[in-house]
């Protein structure tokens, strides 16, 4: 499966001075997470939390 729109749900959680993002594909329910510092930018975390995502979908195709 794969997400053919490239829309991901994306979650932020601030602990401290790190923030977790995760990244979810809707379609197939695949999960990841990264920590960036909480003075990075929404935009750049999220980027690179959607990066890994679509790494790790690439690496599950057959």
């Amino acid at each position: 499966m794969s997400n053919d729109t490239g829309e991901y749900l994306v979650e932020f959680i601030q602990v401290g001075s790190s923030v977790k993002v995760s990244a979810i594909d809707p379609v197939s329910g695949r999960e990841v997470s990264i920590v960036g510092p909480a003075t990075a930018s929404r935009d750049q975390l999220t980027r690179v939390a959607v990066n890994k995502l679509k790494y790790v979908l690439s690496k599950e195709k057959p």
